[in-house]
């Protein structure tokens, strides 16, 4: 088994501008190093749309809202950019997606299929946006998944401890703390 670990949307705007993402940060600070470490390949995810609104359709009021909220969601804004506090290596994978599937649109399926990686470890905000579409979208994949649950937040935690606690198990993803995913790495 192959594993891939998938950073997704802790960018600077996001982190920088609601606290329920800023609170995933010193977990993420601790994985990340540790799948370095054992040799894991880290992915990351950053969300962002066209200033000129090329890739928004008026019918998607979420993506409309996302677009409308100034520059924090534009693809070319520094906002965008992975957070400096876990900045990819050189060489490291970074995609950009434009909604909220990491799979969406972009090239994450066939880096991963290129580095043989099959089964795949989320992390990112929110729960109910990114972490619960990509989690849906790579079971539909055939990815074994694991999510780590203080690795991942929502703005509403109820959203997340529903996510996390009944709905990603009962879709057959493995559901562990950053602890608990280092722990097994190094038995």
């Amino acid at each position: 088994m192959t594993t891939a670990l998938i950073v997704g949307d802790l960018q600077a705007g996001i982190v920088d501008n609601y606290p329920f993402a800023a609170g995933v940060l010193p977990v993420v600070e601790k994985v990340v190093p540790a799948a370095r470490a054992a040799g894991i390949p880290v992915i990351f995810i950053r969300f962002g749309l066209r200033a000129s609104g090329l890739d928004v359709s008026a019918g998607n009021q979420v993506i409309s809202g996302l677009h409308g909220a100034g520059t924090r969601f534009h693809s070319e804004s520094p906002e965008t950019l992975v957070h400096p506090r876990i900045e990819p290596l050189p060489g490291e994978a970074v995609v950009l997606k434009h909604r909220a599937s990491a799979f969406a649109a972009t090239d994450l399926d066939l880096i991963l299929r290129a580095q043989g990686v099959d089964s795949i470890v989320l992390t990112g905000v929110a729960t109910g946006a990114m972490v619960a579409a990509t989690l849906y979208d790579a079971a539909d994949r055939d990815y074994r998944l694991t999510v780590l649950s203080d690795g991942c937040a929502d703005g509403e935690t109820d959203v997340h401890d529903f996510l996390v606690g009944r709905v990603f198990p009962a879709r057959g993803a493995n559901v562990l703390t950053g602890e608990e995913w280092i722990a097994r790495l190094y038995p």
